[in-house]
């Protein structure tokens, strides 16, 4: 039986809209990625019954009915795992979900009541939101595509500060007697590329951020493989011109192979199949970490952020430029873990943020990409007190250790602009590591988890 023609032309705009969306979730190491994500899956499946989303608009007028997994296209992909995180949350102590260790993708169709109901307008719509999580140590791969081996080796800061040199150490007095004309010997390139990998887990277990390659912190299926058995020569002083034209066998020429191969083969694959199909992207950033370790992790952090902020392809799309030119047509950037102090330092960390990013967001506004810096905790792990200290009332934040320890902490003043000399050797600031509290319904609690959602795919809601 032939549908009425309203009913035609409603499904004709439907198909002619877009009603998918591709979110990538993306930030370095320990900033809360796999927190983030379970906690969105779970506001969204609890969206108009227990999850508290005043900030999200579609969920504030009960238009948001919730939403369903689905089967993921890309059956080459791992779902992401959303019930063993969930489990560890709910366990007994509560427990932060496992990190990332590879990519994986999750599919969920929204439904929702249209805030306009027209003549073509369905009563009730969807939207088919895929979301991607992947580490940290793989954005980091990102800049690498900017770099030839030569000038990838002048840009490691591996030299920078007497924190990281002490990590490198061992490893940047053997590479200093190299002689990058000598014939390579393969043996003493695996030895020093192990030795070069364990220096950047040690960096990266002590909060430094700029860590490359990134493979090398979780090399998966590559591990062994003579594409991960290079490092930078910190102490190049030959030029470009004369090193390119040594002998395919050297050292130098043999370390500039690998590192072709591994942009080629490595970096540029995850950037083509995955990274430049994202539509929309949050990148987190562990901010207040970053503060609490000092200022040589502060500066190596920015360093890190400016340089993956230039490897992101952003711009404004329609449907054509969907299909054939994908480009990220919004961005949030959320500085994470916003209970680890108080409620009226809030603002002052995005004021950091911002601050931190100063040029990268200059650029993307210049372009007119929509983009929104502002603070969160996907998960809650303390609860904000005001207490009487000397006769004054305080602002203080209670939590529970990851040791199990009950705490009263007052973490102290966030600087709202890039911290001076003077801010580093009067450091007020610190926080202990908290464990996720426990929750008592079945929706997560956060802080601004439904502002974050409404800049993110909000409009695809209305």
């Amino acid at each position: 039986m032939r549908q009425p023609l309203s009913r035609e032309l409603s499904n004709l705009l439907e198909r002619g809209r877009d009603r998918q969306l591709r979110l990538a979730v993306t930030g370095l190491s320990q900033a809360g990625k796999t927190a983030f994500l379970t906690s969105l899956v779970n506001q969204l499946r609890h969206a108009g019954v227990e999850a508290r989303l005043d900030l999200l608009p579609a969920a504030r007028d009960g238009r948001l009915l919730g939403a369903q997994r689905l089967n993921q296209p890309d059956l080459g992909v791992p779902r992401f795992p959303y019930d063993p995180g969930m489990a560890a949350l709910r366990d007994t102590p509560p427990r932060w979900p496992e990190p990332t260790r590879g990519i994986s993708e999750l599919r969920l169709q929204l439904r929702y009541r249209p805030a306009q109901n027209g003549w073509l307008s369905p009563d009730i719509a969807h939207l088919t939101l895929d979301l991607f999580d992947y580490p940290g140590e793989w954005l980091l791969d990102l800049p690498l595509l900017q770099h030839d081996f030569y000038s990838w080796c002048q840009a490691q800061p591996l030299l920078e500060g007497e924190q990281r040199r002490a990590l490198f150490s061992e490893w940047l007095d053997a590479v200093k007697a190299l002689d990058p004309a000598a014939e390579a010997d393969e043996a003493q390139l695996a030895h020093l590329a192990d030795a070069y990998a364990q220096g950047l887990r040690r960096a990266k277990a002590a909060g430094f951020s700029d860590l490359q390659p990134g493979r090398f912190l979780l090399p998966g299926e590559l591990a062994d493989a003579p594409v991960l058995q290079f490092f930078p020569l910190p102490h190049l002083d030959a030029s470009r011109e004369m090193l390119n034209n040594l002998p395919q066998s050297s050292l130098y020429a043999t370390l500039a192979a690998r590192f072709r191969y591994y942009q080629q083969q490595v970096v540029k694959p995850f950037y083509r199949d995955h990274f430049r199909r994202f539509d929309r992207q949050i990148v987190l950033v562990d901010v207040l970490g970053a503060l609490n370790a000092g200022p040589e992790r502060f500066e190596d952090l920015s360093r890190a952020l400016r340089q993956l902020m230039q490897s992101f392809d952003y711009g404004k799309r329609s449907l054509l430029s969907r299909l054939f030119a994908p480009k990220i047509d919004r961005l949030a950037i959320a500085a994470t873990k916003a209970d680890h102090v108080t409620p009226d330092q809030h603002s002052h960390v995005v004021q950091l943020l911002e601050a931190l990013l100063a040029e990268p967001l200059k650029d993307l506004r210049f372009a007119n990409v929509p983009v929104k810096a502002l603070s969160l905790a996907a998960i809650r792990a303390t609860e904000a007190r005001e207490v009487l200290q000397d006769g004054k009332r305080s602002s203080a934040l209670r939590g529970t250790t990851l040791e199990g320890e009950d705490v009263l902490v007052y973490p102290g003043d966030v600087p709202t602009r890039l911290p001076n000399a003077d801010f580093w050797q009067h450091q007020g600031f610190d926080f202990p590591s908290f464990r996720p509290m426990p929750s008592t319904s079945d929706a997560l609690t956060h802080i601004r988890m439904d502002a974050a959602i409404d800049w993110l795919i909000g409009d695809k809601l209305a």
